[in-house]
């Protein structure tokens, strides 16, 4: 007999948008500030403007990509895809950290060419700029609540950006404050530094729900002698944790019960551990009895 709790629909506090609404007013506002930093950018010769519109562009496109992932993560299942299309998420997850590796490496190329070949930079321009697009990110960032790998992800994206302006602005001032235009490339590469920790962040947690991995903060060990302390449990084997979706966590696992008399309080107290200590909430458990009646054997006349 297997066990599976009813799917829960996600439901959002007033105020808040679902995620695939923010992400999508996130990409729209990120992808038209970057085109503004491009072209003021290239307008003051500032390197790092450049790289910092070249990383909102990207990112922007990811928040896109993560709106359109949430949208197919709210259809239902279907016959060819029983558990939803949740994956839709970790994808685009993945996709993200990949082109921000991309962008990590053009960035680092540009600016050990400026180490070597300083260009002039309006400085004052530059800041000017950096700053609009430092109160842009944050703004942005103020309207990801959500929890789901998807939204981390974008989360993720739009501190780089914010850092990443940040960066532009300070160097934008030294600049225009001391005439130091080497600050520009050092920028770009601080730039390069931001991007490279929050990919490499990303694309491990998302090759590891791809891979079906435990998911990060919690243990195969842990859970199963949580779940041996409930009362009428003897022990529990074939445990399997994974990333559902980017937002759902599954468990499957066979639990050996003094009884079957009291499985279907056992079940009831197992599924409300498991959602309280662990977050799970999609659970499917297969009882076995402790006790297992002898099979006679017939004798041969």
């Amino acid at each position: 007999m297997a066990a599976h709790p009813p799917h829960s629909h996600e439901h959002h506090p007033h105020g808040h948008a679902a995620p695939g609404s923010a992400l999508a007013s996130a990409a729209a506002i990120t992808i038209a500030f970057a085109l503004v930093e491009a072209v003021g950018g290239w307008w003051t010769g500032s390197l790092a403007l450049l790289s910092d519109a070249g990383h909102m562009l990207t990112d922007g496109t990811a928040l896109a990509l993560g709106a359109a992932a949430a949208w197919m993560a709210r259809r239902p299942p279907s016959q060819s895809h029983s558990y939803g299309f949740g994956r839709a998420e970790v994808l685009a997850a993945l996709v993200n950290a990949a082109a921000m590796l991309a962008i990590l490496v053009v960035v680092a190329y540009e600016s050990f060419v400026r180490f070597r070949n300083p260009a002039p930079v309006n400085g004052a321009g530059a800041a000017l700029i950096a700053f609009g697009g430092l109160v842009v990110n944050l703004w942005v960032m103020r309207g990801l609540h959500h929890h789901d790998m998807n939204t981390r992800a974008a989360r993720l994206h739009v501190m780089g950006d914010a850092l990443g302006s940040a960066a532009a602005l300070l160097s934008g001032m030294l600049i225009a404050l001391a005439g130091w235009t080497l600050v520009d490339p050092i920028a770009s590469l601080f730039i390069c530094v931001l991007i490279a920790v929050s990919a490499w962040r990303l694309l491990r947690e998302s090759l590891q729900a791809l891979m079906e991995g435990v998911p990060p903060g919690l243990s195969v060990e842990a859970i199963g002698g949580e779940m041996a302390r409930v009362e009428g449990v003897v022990s529990v084997h074939d445990l399997h944790v994974w990333t559902l979706s980017g937002s759902r966590v599954a468990l499957s696992a066979h639990v050996i019960v003094h009884g079957m008399a009291q499985w279907e309080r056992t079940l009831g107290e197992l599924q409300q551990r498991l959602q309280d200590k662990f977050g799970i909430e999609h659970i499917t458990l297969q009882p076995e009895s402790a006790t297992k009646p002898l099979v006679r054997r017939s004798q041969p006349s």
